[in-house]
């Protein structure tokens, strides 16, 4: 009984020492590396006033109004239907919950 344990234990521990034949991790593609970008800031300075265009792939999605007198609020597209809802302080009580794109067709 003591042989048959140790054969089955040498085997296995040879077994587990084998390396995996697991292929290499492929490159990101290029579509992948798109949704990784930053987004593109568009800064437009008036007379009383300082716009800052947050844009992801070239569509709209926030806005920050910075006048002279006052304090800065934003204007937040939530659905992405380009209605803007104004919120004074991203970190008020409706919070805005990323929603990233994972895959696209």
């Amino acid at each position: 009984m003591r042989p048959i344990l140790f054969c089955f234990l040498l085997s296995s521990s040879v077994y587990a020492a084998a390396p995996s034949d697991a292929p290499p991790p492929l490159p990101a593609t290029e579509s992948e590396a798109k949704v990784l970008e930053a987004p593109e800031i568009r800064v437009i300075e008036k007379n009383d006033v300082t716009i800052a265009e947050y844009r992801i792939r070239g569509k709209l999605y926030m806005v920050k109004v910075s006048p002279k007198v006052g304090l800065p609020y934003f204007l937040i597209d939530k659905e992405g239907q380009g209605r803007f809802d104004r919120s004074d302080d991203l970190g008020s009580s409706n919070l805005s919950v990323p929603r990233w794109v994972i895959f696209e067709f």
